[in-house]
């Protein structure tokens, strides 16, 4: 496990953006799986102003977001794929039909999330995977329990994630529920993983993932099995951590 040391958002978004426009300027048409939330927009930014500049170029790259709100169109100003739109797919020259995220609106979540699975499976997987942090370690929406969920599936939020997401919407009340996520076995599947975290609110529970237990009651932590992990964090969000 590599992890960087940034001085601050700003430079853990610069840092970030460098690896991933790494990874498509190595390979052009790369699967890359994406986050959502406030930790990857800065490195958004940056990846369309290198796209703006002549520097990246997304015409062959696959994406798969981690997870979507169920319940919300892709139409609907707080879904993840209008986040994706708003962010990064509409600001650079990415082919719509190669970018995938789960379908908030589907009637059967159970077949919706073996479509979304054979949509990870037809593109041969991720070669890097974005991963944020949530404040009680959830990656994706793989919030804390008894055991690691290895494919999609639909999970009920946790009341603190729900708090979390609360800044998104007009009321608590309008925070979606549920929603689709990928699985911890799809993400551990990746080639390559990239975890972002910034502030200090994050710094308790990023030292566990790093070097406590590995335990689904802190699901980032499984992310110390993996073989290929570079964490990139802000000083605040290290400063629990002994490194």
């Amino acid at each position: 496990m590599r992890i960087y040391r940034a001085k601050d958002y700003l430079d853990l978004s610069r840092k970030t953006a460098r690896i991933i426009a790494a990874q498509i300027i190595m390979k052009p048409d790369c699967v890359l799986g994406l986050a959502t939330g406030s930790s990857p927009v800065g490195a958004y930014e940056m990846l369309v102003n290198w796209y703006e500049e002549g520097d990246l170029d997304f015409s062959k790259v696959t994406t798969v977001n981690l997870d979507e709100y169920r319940g919300l169109s892709r139409e609907n100003e707080q879904s993840y794929d209008y986040f994706m739109q708003k962010h990064l797919f509409g600001k650079v020259n990415i082919d719509r039909s190669r970018t995938f995220l789960p379908d908030g609106t589907a009637a059967d979540g159970e077949q919706e999330c073996r479509r979304y699975d054979g949509i990870i499976q037809s593109v041969g997987g991720v070669d890097l995977q974005l991963l944020g942090m949530g404040h009680n370690g959830h990656i994706g929406f793989n919030e804390p329990g008894g055991f690691f969920e290895k494919g999609t599936h639909c999970v009920d939020l946790a009341e603190s994630t729900i708090r979390a997401n609360r800044r998104f919407f007009e009321s608590e009340e309008e925070v979606p529920r549920q929603a689709y996520t990928m699985g911890i076995g799809t993400i551990m599947a990746a080639r390559r993983i990239l975890l972002i975290v910034s502030g200090k609110e994050k710094a308790e529970v990023l030292s566990r993932a790093l070097s406590g237990p590995v335990t689904p009651e802190v699901p980032a932590s499984i992310l110390q099995f993996h073989r290929d992990v570079t964490v990139v964090a802000d000083e605040e969000a290290l400063s629990c951590c002994t490194l």
